[in-house]
């Protein structure tokens, strides 16, 4: 076991090591990457309506926030760096990160299945499915929102004592919260602590996030920006069954661009932290025009806009087939690695190019089409990744 983790980090390092310095995106004058951030979010928030949005970008370790509009319409309270809004799916990957490091950390193995955590599905088809399908999308066919019968823990037990695979686990990829739901909640009675907690108390300060929650306190509930509907009707999420560890982040983008920075190595971390994140980066399924990470999900760097959208199109949530990665790829630098994040009143996309030692994190207090968010990044992120020479 110690010469695999030896083997792994080597891999790491010489991954990013020789990313930090061979690839790293040219210079740009500060001027002008505000100039390029301001030119196509004003277009998108035009088009779209968006009240107010906060843009993040990080280029070789240096950041840049961007403060756009209003944080309510109600109270013209402008969006600032203390803004907090819903970053949906982009929870996620938290949720991700924290099972990971469950696993660096001995508390559970990603191989395990289900029922070894849950016992009541011991003989059941759902006991049977490992920690990686819950993680990966791939357990064999969950809907994409927990039912709405379902209210506490023992009617979620019932009815995965009662689901049948729709496909071998494994072999589709269909994207789904209570698959990522359940791994945060098993990872969670993995490490006897409660999961908001754990990722409130242990995981955000671990990572310097100190202006991110998954429960609002009283006191920053002045900074929680206002969602609104794709219609512009005042709104924001309601807690339900796996809530927390599926959509329950609320955050800003100075703190998600900390954790970007700490996906590309920028930042100085714990080391079992930081191999737990590295570890999610690690590809195991081939689905469509991307590769299914630990939640995240990747694509070969340089990467055409086309094959952005189509990864990130409407068509990804339904049920695609997964061809399993045998043995998985250890991560790696040349890719470009996103997640997508929505509520009913907010939009969220965050992307980083390793390699180029660049990423972005997009906000927006409305829930805008995820092919206009992936467009502007996709812009935005090209020019920076070349110094505003070239797209890639």
């Amino acid at each position: 076991m110690k010469s695999s983790i030896r083997r792994f980090a080597a891999v790491v390092c010489a991954v990013f090591c020789a990313s930090a310095t061979v690839s790293q995106a040219s210079d740009m004058p500060q001027d002008r990457i505000k100039g390029l951030v301001d030119k196509a979010i004003h277009t998108l928030m035009a088009k779209d309506g968006i009240p107010g949005m906060t843009v993040g970008v990080t280029v070789t370790g240096k950041t840049y926030i961007y403060n756009y509009g209003v944080a309510s319409l109600e109270t013209r309270q402008p969006v600032t760096h203390d803004t907090l809004f819903e970053i949906g799916s982009v929870s996620k990957t938290f949720t991700a990160t924290l099972a990971s490091y469950a696993q660096v950390r001995g508390y559970l193995s990603l191989q395990d299945k289900t029922g070894k955590y849950l016992p009541s599905l011991r003989g059941h088809p759902f006991g049977e499915v490992s920690l990686l399908n819950l993680g990966t999308h791939t357990p064999g066919g969950l809907p994409l929102q927990v039912p709405d019968n379902i209210h506490n823990d023992v009617q979620l037990l019932n009815y995965f004592k009662a689901w049948q695979p729709t496909y071998t686990p494994g072999t589709y990829r269909t994207y789904a919260n209570p698959g990522i739901g359940t791994l945060g909640w098993i990872t969670a009675k993995s490490m006897k602590q409660d999961f908001t907690a754990l990722i409130e108390q242990k995981l955000f300060p671990a990572l310097g996030m100190n202006n991110s929650y998954i429960n609002v306190p009283a006191a920053k509930m002045a900074d929680y920006a206002q969602g609104y509907s794709k219609t512009g009707v005042p709104i924001r999420m309601r807690d339900g069954v796996l809530s927390a560890e599926a959509y329950g982040v609320k955050s800003t983008a100075a703190d998600l661009l900390r954790f970007v920075n700490a996906n590309m190595h920028a930042i100085s971390l714990d080391e079992k932290l930081q191999r737990a994140i590295d570890e999610t980066h690690t590809a195991y399924f081939r689905v469509g025009p991307m590769t299914q990470d630990l939640i995240w999900e990747q694509y070969p760097y340089p990467v055409a806009l086309p094959t952005l959208l189509e990864g990130n199109g409407s068509r990804m949530v339904e049920a695609i087939p997964a061809t399993e990665i045998k043995p998985p790829l250890a991560p790696r630098a040349d890719v470009w690695i996103n997640k997508t994040g929505s509520t009913n009143g907010f939009g969220a996309y965050v992307a980083f190019i390793p390699a180029k030692r660049v990423g972005i994190v997009m906000l927006a207090n409305k829930n805008t089409p995820l092919a206009e968010r992936v467009n502007v990044a996709y812009q935005i992120m090209s020019q920076l990744a070349t110094g505003g020479s070239a797209r890639p």
